[in-house]
């Protein structure tokens, strides 16, 4: 006689079926734990320039979600050229190509196959710590001639004729400039050091033949720094951005990109163009000046899809701001050096990644989107790493903000011009740049007026209106000129800042800046989405929470059902 299979209760049944369950996801979860590498990636690793590494830093962070592991170090283009040439990092990324020779040595080329992509453009910078009676001052204009006798030595003190004939409605203290330098080998160096060399060359040589370097000095990626000159070196881009930012380095100046400034709260001078308008690096700005760059276009040069900066720094548009270019990145195109078609992989997804959708940051991260004829060059260049996906790399699914159907950069048509008050000559446009948008208002230590001693709507330590007919002096109440006893419009009131065009109030003064220079990206839609990763953790979290209370729950159901039917299940 064969036995009546067992029956096992129906509560059991249900907690081994919810068991199987569980044990089939932690099995998922240990072939694909969070934040493995999905699709095949392997970790790639890189390292080189500071002017592009808050770029580079929110990319690689983005791409994550992606199941992508790309490391960098933003230790300089020169640490970062001689890596990738040794075959200590995967690529490496520049402001300048291989070949330069500075002060008699040459920088040689590597022996690994190589290539340039140009990555993203920007705007060398100059941002400054300067107050006047006590308020930060965000609308400094500089012409060239004025920083390179500032980063000469040959300008000292703030309150030089040269400077104050680029700012005719700010009363400059008499302080010191302290000028501030990168100590290692920088592409953000070597991009204004080329500018000075074509365009100031008289002054460079000249600084360069006192610091003992053999002339003419041209480009060079470290700069030559002059014992007891009061120039201070710092290492990297965030060194001499962290130096500028404190509060006992009041009178700094340094070079830096343009998101330094921006992450520090700090402001920017505006530089005067060939137009004679004194612009910001803005974004716009910068891409109206490189449709002027003369990019190498021969695919048999070494220095293909480099940069000849000449015409950029002489274009006659309003709108342009000359020091802006591009930096680079450098990828290898054979296997060697402990390349692999597999991190060739990686590394082709990733640049595909950056030159579309990562372009649509590149605004708000301080930079310039590159146009349309430079991405589909670069992408002829990922073609050539080894393992590409070459089927993936698309121009018509490329999403960068500057495309249009015609091939015309949107982002420099569609630039706004200066305004009035950003022309050279006696006016001043009074809004902030960079990080530091509270308009400067004012200026000085106090004002007399035309009729009679400025008494009314000034502040302790505010400074002289920028509208009104009076003029800067120590006779009237400190605050503000005023015209016929009251406060010229733009004055600061009540230790808040009006808007002298509008009117508007515009709240207290936010001169101390960000308390963070780092490489801060931003918060993106993009990088906050369910992906694998967070969709498995939060089933985890609902499976483990059933495993706890479901058997239970189930257990009681099924005792109040068998108790009602009379009899077991």
């Amino acid at each position: 006689m064969i036995p009546a299979p067992v029956r096992r209760p129906r509560a059991l049944r249900v907690y081994q079926a919810w068991a199987l369950v569980v044990a089939l996801v932690c099995a998922l979860l240990a072939l694909h734990p969070p934040g493995a590498e999905a699709a095949g990636y392997v970790k790639i690793s890189g390292s080189g320039s500071t002017w592009s590494a808050n770029a580079i830093e929110q990319w690689r962070r983005n791409v994550r979600q992606q199941g992508m592991t790309v490391n960098y170090q933003s230790v300089g283009s020169t640490v970062g050229r001689t890596q990738f040439a040794n075959g200590s990092s995967d690529f490496g990324v520049s402001e300048i190509p291989y070949g330069l020779t500075e002060f008699g040595a040459t920088d040689t080329p590597p022996q690994r196959k190589y290539a340039y992509m140009p990555i993203v453009a920007g705007g060398t910078s100059f941002m400054y710590n300067l107050k006047i009676g006590g308020r930060r001052v965000t609308n400094l204009r500089l012409s060239g001639d004025v920083l390179a006798k500032i980063f000469t030595g040959r300008l000292k003190m703030w309150n030089a004729a040269e400077i104050k004939a680029d700012n005719p409605k700010l009363a400059l203290p008499a302080r010191r400039i302290v000028p501030v330098v990168r100590s290692d080998g920088s592409g953000t160096t070597a991009q204004f050091t080329l500018w000075m060399s074509k365009q100031h060359s008289a002054l460079w040589n000249d600084y360069c033949r006192r610091a003992g370097k053999p002339t003419p000095c041209g480009l060079t990626s470290y700069f030559p720094n002059i014992p007891g000159s009061g120039f201070v070196a710092q290492s990297g881009s965030l060194g001499v951005a962290g130096y500028t930012k404190q509060p006992q380095a009041e009178g700094a100046i340094t070079y830096v990109e343009y998101s330094y400034a921006t992450n520090a709260g700090f402001p920017v001078a505006k530089v005067l163009n060939k137009s004679g308008y004194y612009v910001e690096p803005t974004a716009s700005a910068v891409a109206v000046a490189l449709t002027k760059a003369k990019i190498n276009n021969d695919p048999r040069s070494a220095n293909y899809l480099t940069q000849n900066l000449d015409t950029v720094y002489s274009y006659g548009d309003r709108r342009t701001y000359p020091l802006s270019s591009y930096s680079y990145m450098i990828i290898p195109i054979r296997e060697e050096m402990d390349f692999t078609k597999a991190k060739g992989a990686t590394l082709s997804a990733f640049s595909n990644y950056f030159l579309c959708e990562g372009q649509q940051q590149a605004d708000r991260l301080g930079y310039s989107p590159l146009p349309i004829n430079l991405v589909e060059a670069a992408m002829e260049q990922v073609r050539k790493i080894p393992g590409a996906q070459v089927e993936n790399i698309d121009i018509s699914k490329c999403n960068n903000p500057t495309f249009s159907s015609d091939g015309t950069n949107l982002l420099a048509k569609n630039a706004k011009y200066p305004q009035a008050c950003d022309k050279k000559g006696a006016d001043q446009c009074t809004a902030g740049t960079g990080g530091a948008r509270t308009p400067t208002t004012s200026s000085g230590s106090g004002g007399s007026g035309s009729g009679g001693s400025g008494s009314t709507g000034g502040t302790t330590g505010g400074s002289t209106a920028t509208g009104g007919s009076g003029t800067t002096g120590s006779g009237g109440a400190t605050g503000g000129t005023t015209t016929g006893g009251t406060a010229a419009a733009g004055a600061t009131t009540g230790g808040t800042v009006v808007d002298p065009d509008t009117g508007e109030v515009l709240g207290a003064d936010g001169g101390t800046g960000d308390t963070s220079v780092a490489a801060s990206p931003v918060s993106l839609a993009s990088g906050d989405s369910l992906g694998l990763r967070t969709a498995l953790m939060a089933l985890s979290a609902v499976l483990l929470l059933g495993v706890v209370v479901g058997p239970p729950l189930i257990g009681r159901l099924m005792s109040h059902r068998t108790r009602r039917d009379g009899g077991s299940a």
